[in-house]
């Protein structure tokens, strides 16, 4: 093959590249708005981000060929340029699937295992909507395997009045940014729909607090509306929630005394 022969297949497998590698990143990209912003099914969502990664790698190696081939000049940066931007499109996915796979695949998350929480506001909307995750807590099988995952997830106890300890947990739920959607101070309980900031995935969020030895007890359940996994979104939310509750009671406590 002559240098020109050379340099021009060099330049076309760079062009193509560089367009197979933006199509990519434009596939991934695109996945976690497309679901938020309701274009598509969720699952479509994933199924973008596959394609994604399959067309990153593809691209990325593409350049590469194309770089080495054009040794210098214009194709040499097109080739650099479709190498980086397709590692990237594939490493995205990648590494979302390769962290999904440490999580255990269930999607309700409770410091209660013998008496749960219950949702109320969304109970009937899930038992409407083809899809939709149960709103029952589905006992023994989630419960063991969320103890071995979130040891930690546990009810918080706190050394003030029920009446006290609800206003702070209500104001902690405000904090957090969720959208309340049914709250009630008789049961001491409020219910928020929390929204994942990528994906847009809608979680439902239950706090209650019952009398426990003594001082209030404030148990914490998150549960995802679709999917069977949730990639620990309901641990790390029922975590951030429980961290700032106690710090708001800490607070609550000083100022009182």
């Amino acid at each position: 093959m002559t240098d020109r022969a050379q340099n021009r297949l060099a330049r076309t497998l760079a062009t193509f590249a560089l367009a197979l590698a933006l199509a990519a990143a434009l596939l991934v990209v695109l996945a976690g708005p497309g679901n938020r912003f309701g274009w598509w099914h969720f699952r479509r969502s994933f199924e973008l981000m596959q394609w994604g990664a399959y067309a990153g790698i593809a691209a990325a190696l593409l350049g590469a060929v194309a770089a080495v081939l054009a040794r210098r000049g214009r194709a040499l940066t097109v080739g650099a340029v479709a190498l980086l931007v397709g590692l990237v499109a594939f490493f995205l996915p990648w590494n979302w699937r390769r962290g999904a796979r440490q999580y255990p695949p269930i999607h309700d998350v409770t410091t209660d295992f013998r008496n749960p929480p219950e949702l109320a506001f969304s109970r009937a909307l899930r038992d409407s909507v083809e899809g939709m995750n149960t709103w029952a807590y589905e006992g023994d099988s989630i419960a063991a395997q969320q103890r071995k995952a979130y040891p930690d997830i546990a009810p918080v106890l706190l050394a003030m009045p029920l009446d006290s300890a609800y206003g702070v947990a209500y104001r902690t739920v405000q904090q957090m940014g969720w959208e309340v959607t049914a709250a009630s101070r008789p049961e001491r309980r409020v219910e928020a729909a929390a929204t994942t900031a990528w994906f847009g995935f809608v979680d439902d969020v239950v706090v209650r607090v019952t009398p426990g030895s003594g001082i209030a007890r404030v148990d914490v359940r998150s549960v995802s509306r679709v999917g069977r996994g949730d990639v620990g979104a309901n641990a790390k939310r029922i975590r951030e929630y429980v961290a700032r509750l106690k710090k708001n009671a800490g607070s609550a406590v000083a100022e009182a005394g």
